[in-house]
């Protein structure tokens, strides 16, 4: 039985590929889309195999190309060579195969027998580090993730990046939190667009390169740059998974270690799994957590804080992330937790969670709030201070990751 093509290429070249395709004994086109939706909806229904897409199609971007692979199409883009950073968008998008218009009856042949040795190759694995621009070293990237009730996410981000630029290593801090992120306003940056809108979109076109992420996350401090996130709550749709999965491996290459301040809520929503265009609430931070290296759990140091840290903790063992993963508390006090708060907390996370090492951060309320307030680190403002200290020594052992340059 002939495997099916979907046809969505516009201009000349549709006659030829479409009179290619029938000649060829092991395929038939199924269906000629007129748009990157008819082609979406022909996908998911099953019916083909492999597409044959036009470079200029509205809408064909990284994300389409990705729904078009799960659908388990193969997809191959046909654009004019003379225009070759339109050849590198796409294949920064995931194509499988760009090929030039073709002239004649022969060199649609050849396209469309090309197109269709895809078949015979291995499955395609979804590759989560596809960029435009091949890393010539590959950094590393922690996600510092806690549960509801601001148990201190982005504090502990903020000094976690400018600790870790301090040690020598170039440092990256983005701000993935979708609920409300605050990142720009802790370190009095004036944060008239957010910059991890701007970089999912360039993702999401197949032109976000070393060079254009620069651009967006401007230099704080020697050694730091921070992406601007989105304050308000509304515009999370705007940060879509498979564009955040781009934006982490050029950020893999710009800096050793990026620091991700990603939101608390870990759900997928299931009604729309199906659905591999719909947005996800928590897409952001999903995205950030699978890619990741080290996942930094933070919860609040009282019994509230360390029992929302373990029902946390559960929900993220159930995510299979790959990633090592350190546990904190922060704000850690003998008021609110025993006189011997530390050991209180490692007791209680060693019996309901199975954590054997636990991380503290002192709570440092007139610090934190001096900091704050100038919009400025712990490092800058506090450096002798317990709960600097403590941040201190958790980048250490972070910046281990990358060696000094």
């Amino acid at each position: 039985m002939p495997v099916g093509v979907l046809c969505a290429v516009q201009g000349a070249a549709e006659a030829a590929l479409v009179q290619a395709v029938e000649g060829d004994g092991r395929l038939a086109v199924t269906r000629r889309c007129a748009d990157v939706v008819e082609l979406l909806a022909a996908a998911e229904a099953g019916l083909g195999r492999l597409a044959l897409v036009s470079a200029e199609l509205d809408g064909l971007d990284r994300d389409a190309v990705a729904a078009l692979h799960h659908a388990g199409l193969r997809v191959v883009c046909v654009a004019d060579q003379d225009r070759p950073w339109l050849t590198d968008r796409l294949a920064a998008c995931g194509a499988d195969l760009v090929v030039p218009p073709p002239g004649d009856p022969g060199a649609a042949r050849d396209v469309v027998g090309r197109a269709g040795a895809l078949l015979d190759a291995p499955d395609r694995v979804p590759d989560r580090v596809t960029g435009p621009v091949a890393p010539a070293r590959r950094g590393r990237l922690v996600a510092v993730w806690g549960p509801t009730g601001a148990p201190g996410r982005t504090t502990l981000a903020v000094n976690l990046a400018a600790e870790i630029a301090a040690l020598g290593r170039s440092s990256l801090l983005v701000d993935a939190d979708t609920y409300g992120g605050a990142v720009a306003q802790v370190i009095g940056l004036l944060d008239e667009a957010p910059g991890i809108a701007a970089a999912a979109r360039a993702a999401a076109a197949g032109t976000l390169d070393v060079a254009a992420l620069a651009r967006l996350a401007p230099v704080a401090s020697q050694g730091l740059r921070v992406l601007t996130g989105i304050a308000r709550a509304d515009r999370w749709p705007e940060l879509p998974a498979t564009a955040l999965d781009a934006l982490w491996a050029v950020a893999r290459s710009l800096v050793d270690l990026t620091v991700v301040d990603t939101g608390f809520g870990l759900e997928r929503d299931e009604v729309l799994s199906y659905d591999t265009r719909a947005p996800q609430r928590n897409a952001a931070t999903l995205s950030a957590l699978a890619a990741a290296d080290v996942v930094v759990a933070v919860g609040a140091g009282d019994p509230v804080g360390v029992a929302r840290l373990v029902r946390g903790l559960a929900d993220l063992a159930d995510l299979g992330l790959e990633g090592a993963r350190l546990v904190v508390v922060n704000r850690l006090r003998a008021a609110a937790t025993g006189p011997d708060p530390h050991r209180a907390v490692a007791d209680a996370l060693a019996r309901y969670a199975g954590i054997g090492e636990v991380l503290v951060v002192p709570d440092d309320r007139a610090a934190c709030d001096a900091a704050l307030l100038a919009g400025r680190t712990l490092r800058e403002c506090a450096p002798g201070g317990p709960a600097r200290k403590a941040i201190a020594a958790l980048a250490a052992r972070l910046a281990t990751l990358v060696p000094a340059r």
